[in-house]
């Protein structure tokens, strides 16, 4: 089993994927999460209740802006992992490797599994990188706004961790539908375009139906936003108008959420893998 994850480590970290990837991360976080810092902490500004205009620390605090700057890019970061999670298995089809890679590993128990361990560590490590530029570029933000870079450095080293473990999940999901749809064109496909543009849309929609309005909180995206406490201190009804979800789930429920995806989708990869007829 070690020799197995050993290997498909191997397979990641001899491609230029390797490095390319946590470049692009970095890179992506850093602006992302400037961007963000830019409206929060340099020239936004919201309307108090009184019709004048307030800056978004005297509004939400400045802990809540620091962790709101900090994870500005989150989307783009799970949307990244889910892509890697979907390569690992789909390329295997795409380049016609998952033939050499079963005479190689029979067990396809064991293949599996070693699959799962290495794309938590492929994707933990590009969560690293991704962590470490959102911290970057919220910084130079938070600094040009001459607010505090670490306001509450216990609550937002929690928030850090849970960013990763999220981005690791999303990689999971993505493994399970690299082996649900083989060709890799339609798997990426579908697995961005339902992250950027239908679950949204559909979160949305069901906020109209009243029977279905709470719904939309266990969706991934959502729960991804519950799980990292984004708005944590900030008013429910400012929070929705920044993305958020009213009656939003705890963190840890909302991790417990993800965890479910995540096994559901790497379960269903474990399942169809084991049964698949590979020419």
């Amino acid at each position: 089993m070690i020799s197995l994850v050993r290997a498909e480590l191997r397979k990641y970290f001899t491609t230029r994927l390797a490095w390319s990837m946590p470049l692009a991360m970095a890179v992506l976080g850093a602006l992302f999460a400037a961007l963000q810092g830019l409206f929060l902490a340099v020239i936004g500004e919201f309307p108090s209740p009184d019709g004048t205009m307030i800056e978004p620390a005297a509004m939400f605090g400045e802990d809540a802006v620091a962790r709101l700057v900090y994870t500005g890019a989150v989307q783009m970061g799970y949307l990244l992992a889910l892509v890697l999670g979907i390569l690992s298995m789909s390329g295997e089809f795409r380049h016609k490797t998952i033939t050499a890679t079963l005479l190689a590993a029979p067990r396809r128990g064991q293949l599996i599994g070693a699959k799962l361990a290495s794309i938590v560590v492929v994707v933990a490590v590009n969560a690293l990188a991704f962590t470490a530029g959102s911290i970057l570029g919220g910084a130079i933000t938070l600094s040009i706004g001459d607010l505090p870079l670490f306001p509450d450095p216990g609550g937002l080293l929690a928030t850090f961790a849970r960013m990763v473990l999220v981005l690791v999940l999303w990689g999971l999901m993505g493994f399970g539908l690299g082996v649900l749809i083989p060709n890799q064109v339609v798997a990426l496909f579908v697995g961005v375009g339902v992250t950027l543009l239908v679950e949204p849309l559909l979160g949305l929609g069901i906020t109209f139906v009243d029977q279905l309005a709470d719904a939309s909180k266990y969706f991934p995206s959502q729960a991804s936003m519950s799980a990292l406490d984004l708005f944590a201190g900030i008013d429910p009804s400012l929070a929705q108008s920044l993305g958020g979800s009213e009656d939003a789930l705890s963190w840890w429920v909302a991790t417990l959420v993800l965890l479910g995806y995540a096994a559901v989708m790497a379960a269903l990869g474990w399942i169809l893998t084991a049964r698949r007829d590979i020419a």
